[in-house]
């Protein structure tokens, strides 16, 4: 299985390449299977490093926030917070 976030677009290079940020990590991605214009500011999904699809922005956010929440709980269990240990 495999999970993409959303990334966001934060420059476009030569050569159909783009960088993206993804929670904080940026990397360069390919743009040559997008079937739609991007151009900076806007969120898509990568997979193994190409960027696939383009996302509305409300989305996104609202996909990055259940990431971070699911990243919360981990490191909670992780500490073991939420049973008590």
């Amino acid at each position: 299985m495999c999970l993409s976030i959303p990334s966001k677009i934060v420059e476009i290079l030569p050569d159909n390449y783009a960088i993206v940020d993804t929670m904080g990590v940026k990397r360069k991605v390919s743009l040559d299977l997008m079937n739609e214009p991007v151009d900076i500011g806007d969120y898509v999904l990568i997979h193994v490093g190409y960027a696939m699809t383009k996302m509305n922005e409300k989305e996104a956010v609202e996909s990055i926030k259940i990431y971070e929440e699911i990243i919360q709980e981990l490191e909670k269990e992780e500490k073991g917070e939420i049973f008590g240990e």
